[in-house]
């Protein structure tokens, strides 16, 4: 009998990688030793991003590995998983993040806002991946377990209530009070 391949493994996220518009890393975690130096994980993003910055697609097959990336704005989303690793998955990681971190910043995903919101950041990877097992795929549920607030618009009764009540009137008097 034959093995069928390699067993299946909890372990299926290598590196979470965020890299900007030149390719310069803002955000990395690797969860195993397969880049063990810091100068082959640079290497790795240079040949990671030098391979997929002005490709279409959104999924790569690049040393060996399954690389899951998509663009915003000014940055470059990449989830890294094995050469055996499920795309769907991993594709479902990387809409998961780009989703809380759109939530978490209130706008589109791009370098100015990321880098002033970089702990939440960290928070929100953190709630998707640890050490390389997907704990999360469902944006919604990783913004609530961060108790990030989603503001929501004020109820239509609420509204027609103070303008009925007269609320919005006596805001209009003041200001005709000579006040400038």
């Amino acid at each position: 009998m034959e093995p069928a391949g390699p067993e299946p493994s909890l372990y299926t996220v290598k590196a979470l990688l965020i890299l900007d518009s030149l390719g310069q890393r803002l955000l990395a975690k690797y969860y195993d030793s397969t880049f063990p130096t810091a100068a082959a994980q640079a290497a790795f993003e240079q040949s990671i991003f030098s391979k997929t910055q002005r490709a279409g697609g959104e999924i790569a097959c690049l040393e060996g590995l399954t690389v899951v990336y998509r663009s915003s704005v000014d940055l470059f989303f990449y989830v890294v998983g094995g050469c055996q690793e499920n795309e769907l998955m991993l594709s479902a990681v990387l809409a998961c993040l780009l989703d809380a971190l759109g939530h978490l910043l209130r706008k589109e995903v791009e370098k100015r806002w990321l880098l002033d919101n970089m702990e939440g950041t960290f928070l929100v990877v953190d709630e998707i991946v640890d050490r390389g097992v997907i704990l999360e795929s469902d944006p919604q549920q990783v913004i609530q377990r961060l108790g990030l607030r989603v503001p929501e618009p004020a109820p239509y009764g609420f509204v027609l209530f103070d303008y009925l009540a007269g609320g919005s009137e006596q805001r209009d008097v003041g200001d005709a009070s000579g006040r400038e």
